[in-house]
């Protein structure tokens, strides 16, 4: 049994396991908010393009 927890207790692959995890679940979250920053911010410059050129069409 003593054996058991000193191995238990040295055993580091779940830890790692959970680290990656982690980590992807930090990128996938940064890639949600960038991709919704970068279309919002793209919106709205087609939105500026398009008044420019109903103006400049005089439409």
């Amino acid at each position: 049994m003593k054996n058991f927890v000193s191995r238990f207790a040295q055993d580091e692959s779940g830890a790692t396991a959970i680290e990656y995890g982690l980590l992807a679940a930090l990128i996938g979250v940064a890639i949600v908010v960038g991709a919704g920053l970068v279309g919002t911010n793209l919106n709205q410059m087609l939105t500026d393009i398009s008044a420019k050129l109903k103006v400049g069409t005089g439409g």
